[in-house]
């Protein structure tokens, strides 16, 4: 027996919003993007953490 479920009450925002183009969808799914990406992100981390422990700004 399968218990139905109430139809989800839609925000009229949805209905105005814009879908994705089929590139930004693309690269939203492509794995080599992103880990390309993730790269990108974590060496700006790396480089900000460094920053702070080797001779950042320094508040007194």
């Amino acid at each position: 027996m399968q218990t139905t479920r109430p139809a989800p009450s839609l925000d009229p925002a949805f209905a105005t919003a814009t879908r994705p183009t089929r590139s930004t969808v693309r690269l939203r799914t492509f794995l080599p993007w992103q880990l390309v990406r993730f790269a990108a992100i974590n060496l700006k981390m790396v480089r900000i953490i460094w920053k702070n422990h080797h001779g950042g700004t320094r508040r007194t």
